[in-house]
């Protein structure tokens, strides 16, 4: 068998692959280049997937072995017959450490193979020769931790240019934000003729908690309470809620002195408004259950497009919520930078309002008190309660945003509806793509706009 034909079938199972339901017309190999010869044997893949007209770029790191450890069986991707792997068995190479040490390495060393640049920052520090345990919480990408002290994060899907994930954290870096990890390395190619990055290293925050951890921990304690209000349970969130506005407003004023900002005038809004209509048009032909909200969505839309602006813009993160978000010892710090991979990504590079990232937080506030309730045998009774938490959360993160300088949340209502709802409307088509048990979230989120 061909590498080609083991890795179609595989390929449609991984959490990260995009065209899920979009039916896999063509799978071609346009890079291979072989990091490590023996056994095992390591091979870094570009591949080219067509569904429809449209083509999608993936990477993937393929291991190669006459015999698959037990440990590593989970990584399969199947049996190699033709000529140049000898007959090897195919897996995911990146959960194997043997092969991802000297990564690392080549990192460190600023090495080139082939057609792939690995580059070390100018005074990053990271050890080498560490083991490596891939993070199982995202769904774009894949992290690896070496050792507790650096992660990378290796970009899936990949678009030729510039990734902003490593385009704004080094920026951030160099204008001394605290907000940020530190960023010690990355890995690029070229892609269409352009460079193309492929990972980032960055420094690995151990001591760190997710936003949605400790926010899913409030309300399931909320939800253990007798009392069942949020201002007065043990695990109240509020608090960080504020801290964490304010975080984000540090984060875009530094985003705004690192890469400039702008204005949206009249003419601009009109095509905002036109592309956010035809994004409810999408979701709603493949969701059906989002009609019977499309008039109040389209009618929030219209108001916005009456507001005559300007209103500012600038870089943003694009894809904002509590997963994003660590609590360290000493605040709140921003991962993943890319902005939604399934965006354009000279759309996910241009400015747009800042209050952007305000929404998509707001909604994720409004996951995290839903998501638990999925199957909840006191569901119903339990509503009021989770309204409650997200109310209390959203108004303390608004608040601290606007406090540390944010443009105000409060005083730009109807843009900032609109751009919740946007954000929800794309909830609805994800979670029906992706997660359809969690498509009542953003269902039941839109019936009580």
């Amino acid at each position: 068998m061909a590498i080609e034909d083991a890795l179609a079938p595989w390929l449609g199972n991984q959490r990260w692959f995009a065209g899920k339901g979009q039916g896999l017309r063509d799978l071609a190999i346009v890079s291979d280049t072989k990091l490590a010869a023996g056994d095992p044997e390591l091979r870094h893949l570009i591949i080219a997937v067509s569904h429809g007209a449209a083509v999608d770029y993936y990477q993937i790191l393929v291991g190669l072995r006459r015999r698959l450890p037990e440990r590593l069986e989970y990584a399969r991707i199947g049996p190699i017959g033709d000529a140049l792997a000898g007959g090897k068995i195919a897996y995911d190479a990146l959960h194997d450490a043997d092969l991802t040490k000297p990564i690392l390495a080549a990192i460190a060393a600023d090495a080139s193979v082939g057609t792939l640049r690995m580059h070390k920052l100018e005074g990053a520090v990271f050890e080498t020769g560490l083991d490596s345990l891939v993070l199982t919480s995202e769904q774009s990408n894949t992290s690896l931790v070496f050792g507790e002290e650096s992660i990378l994060k290796v970009f899936r899907r990949l678009s030729p240019g510039p990734n902003p994930d490593l385009e704004v954290t080094t920026a951030l870096h160099r204008l001394g934000s605290s907000q940020v990890a530190e960023p010690l390395g990355w890995i690029e190619t070229r892609l269409e003729g352009v460079p193309t990055h492929l990972a980032i290293l960055s420094r690995y925050l151990r001591l760190a908690s997710d936003g949605w951890s400790l926010a899913a921990t409030s309300v399931r304690d909320l939800y253990a309470s007798t009392d069942m209000r949020a201002a007065d349970v043990g695990g109240d969130f509020a608090g960080e809620s504020r801290r964490l506005g304010i975080a984000t407003a540090q984060i875009h004023a530094d985003l705004a002195v690192a890469f400039g900002t702008d204005e949206l005038g009249t003419a601009a809004v009109s095509e905002l408004t036109e592309r956010m209509f035809r994004k409810l048009d999408l979701a709603s032909a493949a969701v059906p259950e989002l009609v019977k909200h499309a008039d109040m969505i389209g009618d929030a839309y219209a108001e916005f497009a009456k507001l005559k602006g300007p209103f500012p813009v600038q870089r943003v993160h694009g894809d904002y919520h509590l997963g994003q978000v660590l609590r360290t010892e000493t605040g709140w710090v921003v991962l993943d930078f890319e902005g939604e991979p399934a965006t354009p990504l000279a759309q996910r590079r241009a400015r747009s309002s800042a209050l952007r990232d305000v929404a998509g937080m707001l909604r994720s506030f409004d996951y995290a008190a839903r998501h638990q309730l999925i199957g909840h045998p006191d569901q119903a009774a339990r509503g009021d309660v989770a309204r409650d938490w997200v109310r209390r959360n959203a108004d303390a993160f608004c608040a601290g945003y606007a406090e540390a300088g944010g443009l105000d949340p409060t005083a730009n209502r109807v843009l900032l509806r609109a751009l919740q709802l946007d954000k929800a409307v794309y909830e609805v088509l994800y979670e029906a793509r992706h997660r359809p048990s969690w498509l009542s979230i953003p269902l039941d989120s839109l019936a009580e706009f």
